[in-house]
């Protein structure tokens, strides 16, 4: 419930415009559109018609127009990861994530992956990034090298002791080349686990298949580093056992000597400055702990992994200071008003582009450089974000169908229907009074969401159920 005194606290064109709004005729059916979308942040505007056919008779059993609609647009959730961009969407991004990296350590028939993929051998693996001069941390108990105990939430943490001697484009060119080191890594990986099995790489790959999902996560300092799900399963897959070579210490050490192994070389470039060049390679931090299954008491189990992916997905360079989207040039860099030591990788950014132009270094600044995926995962892990999109459209089709009464292919195969569908882009976004109403929206369902949460926190207690 909204008070006079939150309405008195806009400023005038805000409130202006909701007055507006809410008048219209159309403000319950844009209330309902919203809160459709989950209260996307900014949502995309479409016009057209739907028209439903029975394919045998012609006979047109429903008809759908946008110009009926608020505005005469229909507005549809804009789906982006970013939870800077879009709270809403990025919490379905996530959630999608977290559903994708649990089947993939616990099984999920419904989504293709046995539950038998439970008892293969598989670790969590955390590949980081070397130094590029020493920052400001909390190692321990101690005092950072300046001398200064740094509160957690202390801004300098991350950023250069002495600005003038780190390494700004070796981190730059590390995080560009991130993906081809990670690219690498899995090519030698399965060279080192041929070897620690005494078998040919060949033969090694008849009797083994390895699997991962991993996502990017950015460090305080600017620098990215990995988080994967390793997972031995055999030759077919996860719907078959790996061979009994195959456990969680030959994979842990593997991982290590690949680790140590991959090299990138990036050339010097005399002209533009950069004598000697750069050999690129992973940090000496890596840490490789195995995943217990739920309920055996493991520090780490496969909730906590799965969880921990999820988080990560929708989070990206803004994290660490910069922002969100791209930067044409140096200047802006400074008018944004970024901090010195991302604003310093961002002009690193700029520099480096004219040295190496093929490196895209330009259009990444923003990213510090990095350019790869943030969530990725190999085929056979388990299921697909495009299939639990689609398990999600499926459904609300089948509510759309039994709303208005139009058969269900499920229940009666013959009784099948035609759309024809005319869709146009009208744009996106909100007026300043709907994106207030849309906020609002988005506060309200989060509220039911965690009410909910914590709900199930409690009947699981009562249960015996530990979900941490």
């Amino acid at each position: 419930m909204t008070d006079a005194a939150t309405l008195a606290g806009l400023d005038p064109t805000t409130l202006g415009d909701l007055l507006k709004v809410a008048g219209s005729p159309g403000f319950d059916r844009l209330t309902e559109q919203i809160r459709r979308t989950g209260g996307c942040s900014d949502p995309i505007h479409l016009t057209g018609s739907t028209k439903t056919l029975d394919p045998t008779t012609g006979t047109v059993l429903h008809t759908y127009s946008t110009d009926h609609e608020p505005g005469g647009r229909l507005r549809v959730a804009c789906g982006n990861r970013r939870a800077s961009r879009c709270p809403s969407c990025a919490w379905t991004y996530a959630g999608d994530t977290y559903h994708l990296i649990r089947a993939g350590l616990t099984g999920d028939p419904a989504k293709g992956t046995p539950e038998t993929v439970r008892d293969h051998p598989r670790v969590f693996a955390t590949l980081t990034a070397p130094s590029f001069g020493p920052v400001h941390n909390r190692p321990s108990n101690r005092p950072c090298r300046c001398g200064t105990h740094h509160p957690d939430d202390s801004p300098e943490l991350g950023t250069a002791l002495d600005p003038d001697t780190y390494d700004y484009a070796g981190a730059v060119l590390w995080n560009n080349h991130a993906s081809d080191l990670w690219r690498y890594f899995t090519i030698y990986l399965r060279r080192e686990i041929a070897a620690r099995a005494g078998l040919t790489q060949k033969a090694a790959r008849e009797q083994s298949r390895l699997s991962f999902g991993k996502v990017a996560e950015y460090q305080k300092r600017g620098a990215v580093h990995f988080h994967a799900v390793i997972r031995f399963d055999g030759p077919d897959g996860p719907d078959t056992p790996p061979p009994a070579w195959a456990t969680v210490g030959l994979l842990t050490d593997a991982i290590r000597a690949a680790a140590g192994r991959v090299k990138v070389i990036v050339p010097a470039s005399p002209e533009h400055g950069y004598n000697s060049g750069w050999e690129l390679c992973w940090g000496k931090q890596i840490d490789i702990q195995p995943i217990g299954a739920f309920g055996d008491g493991e520090d780490l189990t496969e909730q906590a992994v799965a969880s921990y992916v999820a988080k990560y997905a929708t989070k990206a360079a803004e994290t660490t200071g910069t922002v969100d989207h791209r930067v044409g040039s140096p200047d802006a860099v400074q008018l944004l008003g970024i901090p010195e030591h991302p604003a310093r990788l961002m002009q690193a950014c700029f520099e480096l582009s004219r040295a190496y132009p093929g490196r895209k270094l330009t259009a990444w600044a923003h990213m510090l450089g990095f350019r790869g995926h943030f969530s990725t995962k190999s085929r056979r892990y388990s299921t697909t974000l495009g299939a639990l999109r689609q398990v999600r459209a499926d459904y609300r089709a089948a509510q759309q169908r039994a709303a208005l009464g139009l058969p269900d292919p499920d229940d009666n195969p013959e009784a099948t229907t035609l759309t024809v569908a005319h869709w146009a882009y009208a744009g996106h976004g909100y007026t300043p009074g709907e994106s207030w109403l849309a906020a609002n929206i988005r506060r309200d369902i989060q509220h039911n969401r965690e009410t909910a949460r914590e709900l199930r926190a409690e009947l699981d207690t009562e249960e015996g159920i530990d979900w941490t």
